[in-house]
């Protein structure tokens, strides 16, 4: 799988194969979600007996009801009601009118002035008088026979009757008068005018019509107030929703009007294809998709190592959506939430382990928001919080408890940590769901998140070969496996070219402390620069560091024959490695670690036999190193070399001599095909000195006894 990937990568380029595995990404992911996308929908008639019990797939609202419910709470609101004061003056007022045309009318005509009682001609002059006041006040009818006899008293009969009416009506207006209580005044005022025995009996009848007539309704509702109070009262009724999961019909129930309305306005009655909540999922998996290549694309790796991490993203993905799938097949069989058996931190884990921190959380998050989804204990197109919030905060306690190093007994270790979350997950799950469980129910749950944790961690050791193996994924955990001074190449590095082996370890530690120093894979460079010379078993004698105790062996050579030995060990180590199995990176470090560099000794050698000998026939065949650690090992390799064959090293010569070295791999284009930063390579000829400085430091000079 790693060399098809390799050969894909040459033939496509990075920018391409993203974009192909990201498209790869997008569409598994949109083909999982979109089966949980879809609404359900029944066969269902009107007033026929449900052949199943019904539930809301999601939460809408139910206008009917809400309307219904909103004019109730309006209708409930009573009236506000305006109290007029100034009423109780005004209608004395009118009564003071009234007796004023009366008492005018009352005044005997000057040319009549023998004319005794009361004429025609006053009456209806009264009744035109009084027209105006009888127009205002509808109630107000006083017939002619009413008018005739209040004609006919004496005008101090007539002021105390005035008076008296004027203190029945104000004392009956100062309190509330209301529509509905306005018949109750008016008889109170009409019996308190016939038991006052102060007004003449004749005149009774017109008192009784006045005084009632006066009576009029002091306490109005006040239109505005009381509708802005009933609109509020509608506002503030809370739209009445069909809940998510909420039953709507039972198994054996008749489907009447109300039921098939509900069932229509859930979407259940007919199967829908809108397009939108297709587009809005299309748009959600773009989100992710461009979360993940974004992620992928920002770390500080090799093409080839982008590509990995795709590809365990991809798959990891596909592992966990098929595990969820599974589940949502089987939990309608089940009367508890299987959903919390899912490995919830297999992704999180396989990701951190295989790639890095900052895209784990990224897959941890992909894959919760998955879980909401799918694992929607039987109803469709839902998101339920409490699985995605079980699934992000498992894969995430994963991702922090482990080390790059952990595996085997160590991570299934971690993987009851993270257990323990899940159980604390879900004793927060149960208690603030505050439904009644039974005890049974609870240890299902408690068994179901132990269960979760450990089989995460059982998976993530059984799966973590196979990735490394099939992707060629060098994970740190390989790193370190590599590293141990017991692994079979590095013993027959140590014991058949001892003087490469202590090279390999002091180039690990300048390359190691260069790379962690600029952000790049230290631990990396340092297993790459144990193996990068691995090709010098073959021939160990014919290299300097391996001749103790013996004559140089080139010294009896012709230069091409030594540039044959010497030039071959970079792809002879590569062969090597290959042999056995070796990640690609390590292969390629010890490949490129020399770059198509001039072997200036034996070319110069080559030159005083022959002047017309070409250069590149004594160069190596590289290729030039393609990333930044294969690079800091190429520079690390000359440079302790150098140094260690420095009489007398001082830091101004050891700075020099690092000065120099880097200057001419950079003239020589060497370091053309990594990113390496003008910045970046001051800081690496900064560590070196320092480290160097450490190794060759002066020692004080014990005196002679």
């Amino acid at each position: 799988m790693g060399q098809m990937m390799g050969r894909l990568l040459g033939k496509m380029g990075y920018r391409p194969l993203a974009v192909l595995m990201g498209l790869l990404i997008g569409s598994m992911l949109y083909a999982f979600f979109l089966q949980h996308l879809t609404e359900e929908a029944y066969d269902v008639e009107q007033f026929q007996l449900a052949d199943e019990t019904i539930r809301s797939a999601k939460t809408v609202e139910d206008p009917v009801r809400t309307e219904i419910e909103r004019e109730q709470a309006a209708a409930a609101v009573p009236p506000s009601y305006t109290f007029k004061e100034e009423l109780a003056g005004n209608q004395s007022a009118v009564i003071e009118s009234l007796f004023t045309y009366i008492l005018e009318a009352k005044e005997p005509d000057p040319e009549n002035l023998e004319m005794k009682g009361v004429s025609g001609t006053q009456v209806s002059s009264l009744q035109e008088q009084l027209r105006k006041l009888e127009t205002e006040n509808e109630e107000l009818k006083l017939t002619d026979n009413m008018l005739t006899a209040l004609l006919g008293q004496p005008e101090s009969a007539l002021i105390d009757v005035r008076e008296a009416l004027q203190r029945t009506v104000i004392r009956t207006l100062e309190q509330p008068v209301r529509d509905s209580g306005l018949g109750n005044a008016r008889d109170a005022a009409e019996r308190s005018i016939r038991e006052n025995g102060g007004i003449p009996s004749a005149i009774i009848p017109a008192a009784v019509e006045i005084v009632r007539a006066s009576i009029i309704p002091n306490e109005t509702v006040n239109e505005e107030l009381t509708e802005a109070q009933r609109e509020q009262a509608r506002l503030s009724v809370e739209p009445t929703r069909i809940l998510q999961g909420q039953v709507l019909v039972q198994e054996g129930q008749v489907i009447d009007r109300e039921v098939y309305r509900l069932l229509e306005l859930a979407g259940l009655t007919e199967e829908r294809d809108t397009l939108l909540p297709k587009a809005g999922l299309l748009l959600f998996v773009l989100l992710l998709t461009w979360l993940v290549l974004l992620s992928v694309n920002r770390t500080k790796k090799s093409d080839r190592q982008k590509v990995d991490s795709l590809f365990v993203i991809a798959t990891v993905l596909l592992l966990s959506l098929a595990i969820m799938q599974v589940i949502s097949l089987v939990e309608g069989e089940f009367d508890v939430n299987i959903a919390f058996l899912f490995p919830a931190a297999l992704s999180g884990m396989l990701t951190v382990l295989l790639t890095e921190e900052r895209t784990a959380v990224l897959i941890t998050a992909i894959t919760a928001s998955g879980a909401g989804l799918m694992l929607a204990s039987g109803f469709s197109g839902l998101l339920q919080t409490h699985i995605m919030l079980y699934v992000l905060f498992s894969g995430m306690a994963a991702i922090y408890l482990l080390r790059p190093e952990d595996r085997g007994g160590r991570l299934l270790q971690k993987s009851m940590a993270v257990s323990a979350a899940n159980v604390l997950f879900v004793g927060f799950y149960l208690l603030v769901n505050q439904s009644q469980h039974a005890a049974p129910e609870v240890l299902f749950y408690i068994g179901a998140a132990v269960a979760s944790g450990l089989l995460s961690g059982a998976l993530a050791v059984g799966l973590l070969p196979f990735y490394e193996s099939a992707f060629g994924i060098l994970s740190t955990l390989r790193l370190v496996e590599l590293s141990n001074p017991n692994h079979p190449l590095l013993r027959k590095i140590l014991t058949e070219t001892p003087g490469t082996y202590h090279h390999s370890v002091m180039v690990a530690n300048l390359a190691d402390s260069a790379c962690e120093e600029i952000g790049a894979n230290g631990l990396l460079a340092r297993v790459g620069s144990y193996y990068h010379d691995i090709g010098k078993t073959k021939h160990p004698a014919f290299f300097i560091e391996n001749q103790l105790n013996i004559q140089n062996p080139h010294d009896f050579l012709k230069p091409e024959k030594s540039r044959d030995i010497i030039l071959a060990h970079s792809p002879d180590g590569a062969a090597t490695l290959k042999e056995h199995r070796m990640p690609q990176e390590i292969v390629d470090i010890a490949a490129q670690h020399h770059g198509t560099s001039l072997l200036k000794f034996f070319y110069y050698k080559a030159m005083e036999q022959n002047p017309d000998v070409q250069e590149a026939e004594y160069r190596y065949i590289g290729p030039k190193p393609q990333t930044r650690e294969t690079a800091v090992i190429s520079l690390a390799d000359s440079v302790e070399a150098a140094v260690r064959s420095m009489k007398e090293p001082s830091p101004d010569k050891i700075r020099s001599l690092v000065d120099a070295i880097v200057e001419d791999k950079v003239k020589d284009g060497q370091l053309d095909d990594c990113d390496l930063t003008l910045h970046e390579l001051k800081t690496i000829k900064r560590v070196f000195c320092e480290t160097l400085n450490g190794i060759f430091h002066s020692r004080i000079e014990y005196p002679k006894n």
